[in-house]
């Protein structure tokens, strides 16, 4: 298995492990993990502020498109779950962007109060120490 950040190669992978009225064209562009699933990096419309990052597949995806609504595939759940649904902060969904190798897309959205579900607005709270190199001339 390939380093989590090395570059895909070959063909996108093969269709979707669930179910799905995903446009074929576009499911066909995707390159799915070994589960089915695409990274969404899912950004503020207004100030392109990243919120969080979640997991769709072809029928998440599908969903997200055609309600104008953000709907994730739950790993630890196993289910589909749209933003909001329970908490009230919702997404509406106002473009959605697919990488050029296929592997993520970038879900811009009008965010309703808290992303994160600790109630940051953001997933990206926690800043983390970043040594810099020195200049080189």
């Amino acid at each position: 298995m390939p380093a989590p950040d090395a570059p895909l190669t070959g063909a996108p992978s093969p269709g979707p492990a669930r179910p799905s009225r995903l446009d074929p064209a576009i499911a066909a562009k995707l390159r799915r993990t070994p589960d089915g699933l695409v990274a969404a990096v899912v950004r503020a419309h207004d100030t392109g502020e990243v919120l969080m990052v979640a997991w769709m597949d072809d029928e998440a995806l599908h969903r997200t498109l055609t309600t104008g609504r953000a709907t994730y595939w739950s790993r630890s759940r196993g289910e589909y779950w749209v933003k909001g649904a329970t908490s009230g902060n919702h997404q509406y969904v106002r473009s959605v962007a697919l990488d050029c190798d296929g592997d993520a897309l970038l879900v811009s959205v009008e965010q309703v109060g808290a992303a994160c579900h600790t109630g940051q607005r953001t997933c990206f709270f926690t800043d983390l120490p970043v040594s810099s190199p020195e200049e080189t001339p």
